[in-house]
């Protein structure tokens, strides 16, 4: 069977929606892909359609947000076409996108080519040191503070000059004026933030015609992936690519856009024929997924939305109907939820990986963990610390950035005494005021410090071992160039500076405990398996491209969640990090107005409440065959027990919106659900 033929038999199994979705290959066209329809199915189907249509496959762009997201589509896409088709459609992230054309034109905005990503980490320590700057902000004004307002305004697309306009009070006008300091910062440095990303594309698209035109003459088609989740920036770089061939095909589900609060705007998904008025509209309302029984209560819930695109899910198979359960406190909520889920696996009626317990916020799963531990019940918590935010890989990370840029002061700053080696505090101080004395980068005065009265002798040949460690790793890395020493690969080359600055010592030194030396030591282990696995799969690794990836990827919201979820374990999680995941089994955990929906958006109002009701609709359509919603009917508030009401969205679903403790609540009123 040729593989073409292959491919037909499997077009054959795609319901007529879909299939409408994956042939219709000119034009704009919005892919309104409900809950569990078979989105990703479609998308990568599509890709292929194309290339069998003699598009070529590298005049092909399909982007969404996550790198699990992009590498799904990638593997699914190739396992369709097989090894007939040798070239690859470009399919990324958005952010991946964006570096690899800021590689290639950013020094128009000022930037070396090869600048650096910062992390969270880095923009703390960039932050921290502009703070310092601004007489007496410290005290009003933490580094996640700053970076909270930054990354706000930067996914509102607002710059330093609009912050200092926009800025109401104390805390703002400080961290507007800090924002330009941070900026100016990076910028010195040669660096961008992730969400620089973004907005530096945004404005060299904006400013420089001949790149834009470059750009967007790369590619024939365009596909952009969870398009209900694109902020300002993205919806712009989108329409800049597109805005020639027209040949652009969105699929998104407003019903699951949940992001507003880091920039994600719902509009672009609602106003999409507006922008593209020749734009065709496909529909898939076959949800795969769950039982009819819970798509009532979630097709219920969400028409209460008015400003959304009209969809029902349709089921594909029955089951039992979900369940609400009251308990007295949060306490005995938590003993009930974990005691059924205990049973159920002693039964063997179900392993532990098929249970998921949502909850509203990352405060919430506290008494949670404390049962599943007690009834020895295995569980991992989604959205504990990063792999990449551990100390031991931070420090590492920090001269790894150095050899690739030396004028990352940040990274310079974190480990120049890390192992100690003599360059203490004081000393530290007294080279940064040198270097802002002499207006230069920190790296660039440790050359001829011998000559200098204002540091200690044993300091000065502290810095220049240092600096001499740093140059040799360049060159062993293939940063720098040298006739005298014999480059190496990045593992050994890793392996060896682990060994050099002997890093074991000091995690001996800094952690008692064998158990946590044991952990420690794994971590380095584990970074030189990353950086073995980088240079196995990639054709010419370099040490910034290395970098890079783990900048990419370790941005991600909940980096290690693929690995945990592989656990036969249950999931402990928020419905933000539930979206994309599937469950035998969910528990949706303190249904009570204040939780879910949340106080803030309670006090808001509005477009707030809509996007809980979404995340509500988000967290039933993770259940694929039993769902139960929860509630404590008193929960501690400080120490002391009080009353709560229950959440709106329990009515709502259930279809007793006029029941009259209903409009109590709406209403703002003392209304309180029956116990039971």
């Amino acid at each position: 069977m040729s593989a073409w033929v292959w491919y037909e038999a499997k077009m054959n199994k795609l319901n007529p929606a879909q299939r409408d979705a994956v042939t219709t290959l000119k034009g704009p066209l919005l892919v309104l892909a409900g809950a569990g329809t078979g989105k990703t199915r479609v998308v990568t189907f599509r890709i292929a359609e194309l290339i069998r249509h003699r598009i070529k496959p590298e005049r092909i762009l399909a982007v969404t947000f996550t790198n699990k997201a992009a590498g799904e589509m990638r593997e699914r896409a190739m396992a369709l076409l097989g090894k007939k088709v040798k070239e690859r459609p470009e399919i990324s992230t958005f952010h991946s996108l964006c570096v690899k054309i800021l590689r290639r034109h950013i020094r128009h905005l000022g930037y070396p080519s090869q600048f650096a990503i910062y992390d969270r980490g880095d923009q703390e320590g960039v932050a921290r040191s502009v703070l310092r700057e601004i007489s007496g902000s410290e005290g009003i004004l933490k580094p996640g503070d700053l970076l909270y307002f930054v990354s706000r305004w930067k996914n509102s697309c607002i710059r330093p000059d609009e912050a200092a306009n926009l800025a109401e009070t104390d805390k703002e006008h400080i961290a507007s004026i800090a924002y330009r300091r941070y900026q100016n910062a990076l910028k010195a440095a040669g660096a961008v933030d992730f969400d620089d990303l973004l907005l530096c594309t945004e404005e060299l698209f904006a400013k420089f015609s001949k790149v834009r035109q470059a750009e967007a003459d790369r590619f024939d088609h365009l596909l952009v992936d969870e398009y209900q989740d694109t902020n300002g920036s993205q919806y712009r770089i989108v329409k800049a690519l597109a805005g020639g061939h027209r040949n652009l095909c969105v699929v998104g589900d407003d019903d699951q856009s949940i992001y507003g609060w880091r920039g994600a705007e719902v509009a672009h998904i609602l106003q999409f024929k507006r922008d593209w008025p020749e734009a065709k509209v496909v529909r898939l309302e076959t949800n795969y997924r769950s039982t009819h029984e819970i798509l009532a209560w979630a097709n219920r819930l969400i028409a209460f939305n008015k400003l959304r695109h009209g969809k029902v899910l349709q089921a594909t198979k029955s089951g039992e109907p979900p369940r609400i359960l009251q308990l007295e406190d949060e306490e005995l909520e938590a003993k009930t939820v974990v005691g059924e889920i205990a049973g159920r696996i002693r039964e063997k009626i179900r392993r532990a990986k098929d249970f998921a317990i949502l909850c509203r916020t990352n405060e919430q799963p506290r008494a949670f963990e404390m049962e599943l531990r007690r009834a020895k019940v295995p569980y991992v918590l989604i959205g504990g610390m990063s792999f990449y935010d551990r100390k031991e890989i931070r420090d590492i990370l920090a001269y790894l950035k150095l050899l690739a840029n030396p004028a990352d002061e940040v990274s310079l700053l974190r480990i120049i005494n890390t192992p100690a080696r003599g360059i203490g505090q004081s000393t530290v101080k007294r080279l940064m005021e040198a270097a802002i004395a002499r207006c230069k980068p920190l790296w660039e005065i440790f050359p001829g410090l011998e000559k200098e009265a204002w540091i200690p002798t044993p300091a000065v040949a502290a810095v220049a071992k240092f600096r001499d460690l740093i140059e040799r790793y360049r060159q062993l890395a293939g940063v720098a160039a040298s006739s005298s020493v014999k480059q190496m690969t990045l593992v050994e080359m890793l392996k060896k500076l682990l060994a050099d600055i002997d890093y074991k010592a000091e995690i001996v030194r800094m952690y008692p405990a064998v158990q946590d030396q044991e952990s420690r030591a794994a971590s380095l282990e584990e970074l030189v398996n990353a950086m073995g696995t980088y240079c196995r799969r990639t054709a010419k690794p370099t040490l910034a491209g290395f970098l890079q990836d783990i900048a990419l990827t370790g941005n991600e919201e909940d980096r290690d969640k693929e690995s945990k979820l592989e656990r036969d374990a249950v999931a402990l999680m928020t419905l933000h990090a539930a979206k994309g995941l599937e469950f035998p089994e969910v528990y949706m955990v303190g249904m009570e107005e204040g939780q879910l929906p949340h106080h803030r958006s309670v006090a808001a109002d509005g477009a707030s409440i809509d996007e809980e009701r979404r995340l509500c609709y988000v967290g039933v359509t993770r259940a694929q065959e039993r769902l139960t919603l929860s509630l404590a009917l008193n929960r501690n508030k400080w120490g002391k027990a009080r009353p709560t009401m229950p959440s709106r969205f329990l009515y709502e679903i259930t279809g007793q919106a006029e029941n009259p403790n209903y409009l109590a609540i709406k209403n703002g009123g003392g209304g309180r659900g029956k116990r039971g």
